[in-house]
This record gives C-alpha cells, sequence and structure tokens, in this order.
C-alpha cells in the first residue's frame, strides 16, 4: 500500500493540507486487508481458526473470494495457512486482476464493477465449480468477502438476466438510494447472495472473512450478504423499488422474479433459523470504525484534538458538507463542539441524486458543498474519500478543500457552486488541483473524512 496518495506533492499545499492527508493515508493503511486476515486467521494442530472457532482441516481447505479487498486478502490466506490452502479462486476489478493472476494456489480472475457484466458471469461460473468440488468433498471453505463484491460475484435468478440486474443497480444508484435498498433487491434477484452461496456450500464448514464497507457493518448487506441469513423479503424488494419511483420503469426479468417471489413460487432467500447457517462462521477482520481509530492516532501525533464524530455518517453528500461548513465556523468562533486545533474525523457512505450531467462522486461532491458553504474567515481543511479509491464515475479517490477554495476557484474562473449543481465535483476539483488520486487501494471500508479546524 506504499505510495497511496498519486498526487501528494500537488495537493499538500501547506502543513494543515499535508497533515488531513497525513490523517486519511492512516485510515486507508489501518484497513490493510493482508494485515487484517492475519490478526483472525491462523493454523492450529491441524486446524484452521477464526477467533475460537475452528474447523479441522487435515485434508486442506478451499479458498473463494469476491471484492475490492479479495486479492489482498488472498495473500493473507496464503501467509497464514500456505499449502493447507488446496485450491481456490477470488474475482478482483478486472484492474487488479490484469496485474495479479495468482497468489499461491488461488486464481485471481477478473471481474466487473459497479455494474456486473460478462467478466463477472463467466468468473461467478469458475468459483461455483470450486463449491461444487469442496461441497462434494465436504471441505471446508474459506470465503473471502469485501466491498464490491455484490457486482463482482453474480448469477441472475431465472428469468433475470444479467443486463436486468444491471438495470438495477445503475438505476438504484442514480436514484440515491443506500447500500441497504440496493442489496436488498439485488439479493433477490440472484442465485448467489442472501445466505444462497451458504446453501450452495452446505454441509461444508464455512469461516467467511469480511471487510466491511457497509454503514454500521450489517454482515446481511456486506457484499449482498452470500453467506449471512437474509431478514429481507422480496415484498421488500419490490417496496424499494416502488419508493424509488423504479418499479414500473422495471425490465420484464426484474419484476418476473420478485412477483414469483411475492406468490412463493420462488423459494426466499435462507433466513435466521435456518439449519445452512449452522456450519457458518462469519468474521469482520476490517471496518470504518478500525480506520476512524488510526486517523484520530494520527491526528493526535500531528497536535489536532481529535474528535471522532461517527462511523455512521449517511444522507446526501451536499448536505453534510454543508453541515461540516457549519461544524468549522462553529468550532473556529465558539470552541464548540471543541477548541482548535481540531480534527474531527468521520465515516460512513453518503450518497448523490443525480440531477446535472457532470463527473464526480460522493467523497468530491461533500468536498466542493465544504469549499461553497465555508465561510472565508474559518481557517480550516477538509478531506473526504473513498477507502477504495474509487470515487463514483471519476478516477479520483476523492477531494481536499479549505475555506480559501472559494477565492482560489474564482481567480481561476471556476465555477464551484454551478458544478456543484450539475454533480460535475470532479471537473472543478481538478481543474483546481483538488482532487485526491489513489487508484485501487486494495482495500473498501467506506468512505473516510477528516475536518481540520486551525
Amino acid at each position: 500500500m506504499e505510495g497511496i496518495i498519486k498526487n501528494w506533492e500537488e495537493l499538500a499545499k501547506d502543513p494543515m493540507h499535508e497533515d488531513a492527508l497525513s490523517i486519511i493515508l492512516a485510515g486507508i493503511r489501518a484497513a490493510d486487508p493482508r494485515k487484517s486476515v492475519l490478526e483472525y486467521l491462523r493454523l492450529e494442530s491441524g486446524n484452521v481458526c477464526v477467533k475460537d472457532h475452528c474447523v479441522q482441516a487435515s485434508g486442506g481447505v478451499y479458498v473463494i473470494g469476491f471484492g475490492k479487498a479479495s486479492v489482498s486478502m488472498a495473500r493473507g490466506v496464503i501467509d497464514a495457512l500456505g499449502d493447507v490452502v488446496v485450491k481456490g479462486a477470488v474475482i478482483a476489478p478486472k484492474e487488479l486482476a490484469s496485474k495479479v493472476k495468482e497468489v499461491g494456489r488461488i486464481s485471481v480472475l477478473p471481474g466487473n464493477h459497479p455494474i456486473p457484466g460478462e467478466d463477472t458471469l463467466r468468473s461467478t461460473e469458475t468459483v461455483l465449480e470450486i463449491c461444487e468440488e469442496a461441497r462434494a468433498r465436504a471441505a471446508p471453505v474459506i470465503v473471502l468477502i469485501s466491498g464490491g463484491g455484490s457486482a463482482l460475484f453474480e448469477k441472475p435468478m431465472s428469468p433475470a438476466t444479467l443486463d436486468d440486474i444491471a438495470w438495477a443497480t445503475r438505476e438504484l444508484m442514480r436514484a440515491g438510494a443506500d447500500i441497504v435498498e440496493l442489496n436488498t433487491v439485488r439479493k433477490h434477484l440472484s442465485a448467489v447472495k442472501g445466505g444462497r452461496l451458504a446453501q450452495i456450500l452446505h454441509p461444508s464448514p464455512v469461516i467467511s472473512l469480511i471487510v466491511s464497507d457497509v454503514v454500521g457493518d450489517p454482515i446481511e448487506f456486506i457484499a449482498s450478504g452470500p453467506t449471512a441469513p437474509d431478514t429481507t423479503t422480496y415484498a421488500d424488494a419490490a417496496e424499494v423499488l416502488k419508493r424509488r419511483g423504479l418499479w414500473d420503469k422495471a425490465p420484464y426479468g426484474v419484476r418476473a422474479v420478485i412477483e414469483a417471489g411475492l406468490r412463493g413460487e420462488v423459494p426466499e432467500t435462507p433466513k435466521p433459523d435456518s439449519i445452512i447457517f449452522g456450519g457458518v462462521k462469519n468474521q469482520i477482520v476490517a471496518s470504518n470504525y478500525k480506520s476512524l481509530r488510526a486517523m484520530a492516532e494520527e491526528a493526535g501525533k500531528k497536535g489536532y484534538t481529535p474528535l471522532v464524530l461517527t462511523n455512521m455518517m449517511v444522507g446526501e453528500a451536499r448536505e453534510v458538507g454543508r453541515f461540516l461548513a457549519g461544524l468549522a465556523a462553529s468550532s473556529s468562533r465558539f470552541s464548540l463542539p471543541a477548541q482548535p486545533p481540531l480534527a474531527i474525523i468521520l465515516g460512513g457512505e453518503t450518497t448523490v441524486t443525480v440531477r446535472g450531467d457532470g463527473v464526480g462522486g460522493r467523497n468530491q461532491e461533500l468536498a466542493l458543498s465544504f469549499a461553497v458553504h465555508c465561510s472565508e474567515d474559518v481557517t480550516a481543511v477538509l478531506a473526504s474519500v473513498g477507502s477504495d479509491g474509487i470515487d463514483g464515475v471519476s478516477d479520483a479517490a476523492g477531494g481536499i478543500v479549505s475555506c480559501s477554495t472559494k477565492q482560489e476557484a474564482a481567480e481561476k474562473g471556476v465555477d464551484l457552486l454551478g458544478a456543484l449543481e450539475r454533480n460535475d465535483s470532479y471537473t472543478a476539483l481538478r481543474k483546481l488541483g483538488r482532487a485526491i488520486i489513489t487508484g485501487y487501494t486494495g482495500t473498501n471500508v467506506n468512505d473516510l473524512v477528516v475536518l481540520l479546524v486551525g
């Protein structure tokens, strides 16, 4: 994870900007999937163990996985278990899979993200073949799950097609749906999500190691909960689509599967009382909260009073940015919630309701909104990034701004308010040299935000 922020020199405009970048970097590094797996997974007297849960592994174990962190997680598994791994495959975004073909005996397969495509479908079939081999032997299976897994691991429930699931994913995102709403629908269009992978693997013992990218760490919604009991229903999926104004626009396959589920013609996703979960251990190994603690520690080293405000930041990105601008002014003028120098640290995942035709992402929109609303007499710097390194439909991870960004934009002829209205945060921040560029970081634990008040 060295050299994560590619344009550090351009962004480190002064000591406060450099401090903000260092704090963000500490959060990303704390979510290193390889190290996180090694903190939990061990080999002990022929058993594979996670905490106090052990499974007998004299015949070896199989490994499957999917998500943006799957390659790094696979490295942790090989470090911990070595030749105990018989065979495996993980599905990663094509950009990562093109660079790494295998990790020990674990193959790295390409998938499509954020919208599932043909690469995802082909790689999923390969993973399911490994599942069948393991199940036939009743051999233990380690499942590596991380954010992005919903798009990277998919087999549609007939008569829904991959195009139907892609439509649902794309339109729900555009409508501002949160990850719970999105994955409620995706689980009920899929043959492998919502506990159905656990059903496929039964009776093999299953250990799922999870890097969480969902606010609050609900296991059933991380990568659509392939090995977790599902508490949502087909009725919930239909209600989400109706609430977001998409039910009447949905393709035939989407409505056909959900309506069949409502009539009881398609089995519901496995529920918490299902026998198949008796042999399943789901363990979160890295999360947003872990990264926020590391950010607070780094802020303290830099001389700021750290305040971890929340790990459950949600809502419209532009509204959160506006709120944080007010918080900066409150701290600067009234020492509320604390006296400067102060580092206010947040994590979670905001949403963007797309109104314009610009290029951007939720972290950049949050930063842009902060820049628009921050009073110029306040000394403050805000950095907001997606921990996976990809923010929305841009090639940036996020953005870094200050209360003087508005003046800088005026001098360079960049209309910040217009960019905000067009959802064109990337274009504006890139022109100002304030878009944070990392590329894929190899992890994914939601968004990381730090607001420094000087």
